[in-house]
């Protein structure tokens, strides 16, 4: 078991990531069938949210106690999730741009924009491993131990796995094939990446369940398998095509949640802790003595093994098919590609 669910909480942590996963499944949906709802969740509410964010902060210097005790200010004030969710909701006005054909949206060169945006999307992840791993190398000269505490007093864990994983997020980039092969579906509720099938989609989830593992262990039962699941599950059944549309929407949606209301995950019947944290609880003042490091270290093998054999098929199918995977789609024969392709305006 990767977490620790059992006891009189267990209800509701199964509860709690049943809502998750059924509340970014609808947003989703609300998003992307129509422009008001683009429109509101990518546009209107990120505005008012930067504003409340900065509000905080500027009260927070001043010394204003509502500032200083405010969740988003204490639980939520790393680097990471701010640069994670201006970066998803960048995304999703660009894709909003090219599936209604906005502005530049209309150009041929900005069809490599969703290949940029998810590559520092990964790059942000990728820095943030790599971040964990030497912290953790630094505490073992300090303390004996790979434990060290995150601005958002977090006990993490760094080591040789979050160096595997960010590898495995560098393969991960050059795993996305087609770049220039982006279209706007007919009913022009989604944009649509058909190069991008389940063997990428696959190779990511991987990736970045072992990172919010790694990295955002207190949240990753949620951010590492709701989050996840739900454009992956969309994309599956009903969305073909639309998996990375979709994973911009619920990716942006939830960071803009956590940061609003971080005590959900941290501090409620609802936080859910992996089996890492081998002394049962995790507690800012305290010092973790006991650690369960396994699943970090195989899953972080697994992450870079399933990338690197992704890596290799785009290689062996862009040599036979003598075309450069960037530029060109090379998985036309695939029936994920021929049901995107079905849905798409040419």
């Amino acid at each position: 078991m990767l977490f620790q669910i059992y006891g009189d909480r267990a209800g509701f942590q199964l509860l709690g990531w049943l809502l998750v996963f059924l509340g970014l499944i609808l947003t989703n949906e609300i998003a992307r069938r129509t422009k008001k709802g683009g429109i509101f969740f990518f546009l209107a509410l990120p505005g008012a949210l930067t504003v409340y964010f900065i509000a905080i902060y500027v009260a927070a210097a001043m010394g204003a106690q509502w500032a200083l005790n405010n969740p988003t200010y204490v639980y939520m004030n790393s680097w990471f999730h701010y640069a994670k969710l201006y970066a998803a909701t960048a995304g999703c006005i660009g894709f909003m741009m090219l599936k209604y054909k906005w502005s530049i949206g209309k150009t041929e060169w900005f069809k490599v924009f969703p290949f940029v945006i998810v590559a520092i999307n990964i790059l942000i992840a990728v820095a943030s491993d790599f971040e964990s791993a030497i912290k953790g190398a630094a505490a073992m000269k300090e303390f004996g131990d790979r434990w060290w505490l995150s601005s958002e007093n977090v006990w993490l864990y760094g080591g040789w796995w979050n160096w595997l994983n960010g590898i495995a997020g560098i393969l991960n980039i050059f795993c996305m094939t087609g770049w220039w092969g982006i279209y706007s579906s007919k009913k022009r509720d989604d944009m649509l990446w058909p190069d991008m099938i389940w063997l990428y989609i696959l190779a990511y989830d991987v990736w970045n369940f072992q990172y919010t593992y790694l990295n955002l262990p207190t949240h990753s039962w949620y951010c590492g398998m709701a989050l996840l699941l739900a454009p992956t599950v969309a994309a599956a059944l009903w969305n073909k095509g639309g998996w990375i549309q979709n994973r911009a929407n619920t990716l942006a949606t939830w960071c803009m949640f956590a940061q609003v209301f971080p005590l959900f995950q941290d501090a409620s019947v609802f936080t859910t802790i992996p089996v890492l944290y081998a002394d049962g609880f995790m507690d800012a003042a305290v010092r973790p003595t006991l650690v369960n490091p396994v699943p970090q270290g195989v899953i972080s093998i697994i992450s870079l093994a399933v990338n690197a054999l992704v890596l290799a098929i785009i290689i062996k199918r862009s040599i036979q098919q003598k075309k450069n995977p960037y530029k060109n789609e090379i998985f036309t024969d695939t029936k994920d590609y021929q049901l995107a392709m079905a849905r798409a305006k040419q």
